[in-house]
């Protein structure tokens, strides 16, 4: 009778919104030092520069299953979120070269996450001492013909601003 009142769980707008799923600033992807992202060659998205902290977490942005996991290298984390989309994060550029080190997975291949849920732990220090850009690139690399806007040249806090929005 008075679930009307009732608070509901978990993340409303994971079916219409994806949060930053790190804190920093929010990039245009043509503007990744990498062509394959800049060039859109796995799909859309956008970047986000992290916050000049020395250990980042990467957060799931929305709802969904982890469906790709970089085991050798610890750098990347495909995602099949709970509205469709399929979704990649990648840390850093040319970080595969690291071969891990720096990196720390927090979720197994399968494992269903929640919006915010920690995915990859990884040190910034560690890849700017080994020469390599820490902008993290987010791809829509499966959108199943949804349209979404991507919410860019913001500052973001990781789980709180909304960076991509289904369009109806």
């Amino acid at each position: 009778m008075f679930s009307l009142f009732k608070k509901e769980k978990g993340n409303k707008n994971s079916n219409s919104e994806l949060k930053a799923f790190l804190s920093g600033k929010v990039v245009e992807i043509e503007s990744v030092p990498d062509e394959a992202f800049s060039n859109k060659v796995l799909g859309d998205g956008l970047a986000i520069i992290p916050a000049d902290n020395e250990v980042n977490e990467v957060l799931a942005p929305a709802d969904g299953e982890v469906t790709l996991l970089m085991p050798d290298s610890n750098h990347a984390c495909g995602l099949k979120l709970i509205n469709g989309l399929e979704i990649l994060i990648h840390i850093g550029i040319d970080t595969v070269d690291m071969r891990g080190d720096g990196f720390e997975v927090l979720v197994s291949q399968g494992q269903k996450v929640k919006a915010g849920e920690k995915l990859i732990r990884f040190n910034t220090e560690k890849i700017k001492e080994a020469g390599h850009p820490t902008v993290t690139v987010l791809v829509v690399t499966d959108d199943t013909g949804k349209s979404y806007k991507l919410q860019t040249n913001v500052d973001s806090v990781a789980g709180e601003t909304t960076i991509l929005t289904l369009e109806a």
